[in-house]
């Protein structure tokens, strides 16, 4: 298709019909809304009284912007009054089947009724949404089996758009260069759910977030999501999206930032001061278990595999892990989010690169899947396996059943078993702590070591949450003011 750029829309609209005068074939004009589609209404007359195939496109606002004083929005019905052959709306833009034939045999009719007889012009108006033309938008990067979209796609997105990036530690960007960008935050689990502020679009990546306060942020946002997934699915649990986008990831970040320029706004501001102000906060805290997550992500060499298991060291890794430009490959069984066999996974994972292998279980998955502690010593792994053992599902604590009078028989389901004798039994190194320091310095040693080492972090689970609720309880007085 050979097309030509002209900044006055008369003079585009009038060098359209020379050109479909002299070649006697249906010749299109594109123009913007408002009063450049009126700049074309003299050509358009001409065509119908000289009987010359012009076909008019011009685009409009959406409809719910029409009568509502909004910029460059104009009654575009009918502009062109009885000239043209044929005068049509389009349908708002969808990637649906029978949408797009529909569009396909009403653009051939328009076509064919320009050539008449008698040839003249036809009128084809088309609303679109600007998606990104938005004062706060949101770049949501939930869990992933690979980064998508690519690091280099992400950062030109964000600096693009000038959108903050809510990065999972499982998307496979708060670590590496992406985190190198201001805007990449990883403490919105704690501070989201209180923010004054929401978003009027959100671009999502990857699976449903496994943050709770940020399923419900987007949930109760009253804004436009798009959902990007090169398979299809709809992998979006409180059915929050909008839209669903069927197409890689990278080129899709890479089309939006090829075409945005702007800068960030007051909401990309508040998201960064929250993000500052809630790591100063765990700063001056008293370490909540999450301490644990955040020594091995901080502490762990570069480059390194990280996997953590389900329940609480996820959800931990999400909450007190900050952005780090060092290459982690931070995996989980996420799919259908299991406590076993997350010993396996990492040794597995491990087995399959020449690099530091870190795990980090809670003790019901660890002994869960004691059995894939057999792996070690014939592939001759190297790996540091932390268990954080809070003697059961310390994750309850977090349910109203933790007052109930069942909850330490039958959902807590406390143990009392000691691991130390795992270490004879499958020949690897152990050590216990429960204090920070020391498993700091146990940590360093067992990742710059050969072999297989497990250190058992020592914890109280009610301690624990009473630790969580004071840091929440700061985290929404300083966010109020």
């Amino acid at each position: 298709m050979e097309t030509f750029s002209h900044l006055d829309e008369r003079s585009a609209a009038f060098f359209t019909l020379g050109r479909a005068k002299r070649t006697t074939s249906p010749t299109a004009v594109v123009c913007t809304s408002g009063t450049a589609a009126a700049n074309v209404h003299p050509a358009v007359v001409e065509a119908d009284e000289g009987r010359v195939p012009l076909v008019v496109l011009t685009a409009d606002r959406p409809p719910e912007l029409h009568d509502s004083g909004a910029n460059q929005t104009i009654d575009q019905v009918d502009l062109y009054g009885d000239a043209p052959r044929t005068a049509r709306t389009l349908p708002e833009p969808e990637a649906a089947g029978r949408k797009l034939r529909s569009l396909r045999t009403t653009l051939a009719r328009a076509v064919a009724e320009s050539e008449g007889p008698p040839a003249g012009p036809v009128h084809l108006d088309v609303p679109l949404r600007k998606p990104l033309d938005a004062d706060a938008g949101l770049i949501v990067c939930g869990p992933t089996d690979r980064a998508a979209p690519s690091g280099d796609a992400l950062l030109g997105l964000a600096r693009a758009t000038g959108f903050p990036v809510l990065a999972y530690p499982l998307s496979g960007h708060r670590f590496g260069g992406t985190a190198s960008h201001d805007a990449v935050c990883g403490g919105y689990d704690s501070y989201i759910g209180v923010l004054d502020a929401t978003p009027d679009v959100v671009v999502r990546f990857g699976a449903s977030p496994t943050s709770k306060p940020l399923r419900h942020y987007l949930r109760d946002a009253d804004a436009r999501q798009f959902l990007v997934d090169t398979a299809g699915d709809w992998r979006e649990a409180t059915f929050a999206a909008t839209d669903l986008v069927v197409a890689d990831e990278s080129r899709v970040a890479a089309a939006i930032a090829d075409g945005v320029d702007r800068t960030p706004g007051g909401y990309s501001d508040r998201i960064i001061e929250a993000e500052d102000a809630y790591w100063d906060l765990v700063a001056g805290s008293e370490p909540p278990e999450g301490a644990v997550l955040a020594d091995a992500a901080a502490l762990a060499p570069d480059p390194a595999t990280l996997v953590v298991s389900n329940s609480m060291p996820v959800r931990d890794l999400d909450r007190f892990v900050r952005p780090r430009e060092a290459t982690l490959t931070v995996l989980g069984n996420r799919g259908a989010s299991g406590i076993d066999g997350v010993t396996s996974t990492a040794l597995g994972a491990g087995s399959a690169v020449d690099e530091p292998l870190v795990a980090v279980l809670g003790d019901l998955a660890y002994f869960h899947d004691m059995n894939g502690l057999l792996a070690v010593d014939p592939f001759d792994l190297n790996a540091t396996i932390v268990c954080v053992n809070n003697d059961g599902g310390g994750i309850f604590h977090q349910l109203p059943i933790a007052d109930h009078e069942t909850f330490e028989e039958w959902f807590r389901t406390p143990h009392g078993l000691d691991f130390e004798p795992t270490a004879d039994l499958y020949g690897l190194e152990f050590a216990r702590t429960d204090d920070r320091e020391q498993f700091r310095e146990l940590y360093a040693e067992s990742v710059g070591a050969d072999g297989t080492q497990v250190i058992e972090v020592r914890k109280d689970a009610e301690r624990n949450h009473e630790v969580r609720d004071a840091l929440a309880d700061r985290v929404r007085e300083a966010l109020a003011t």
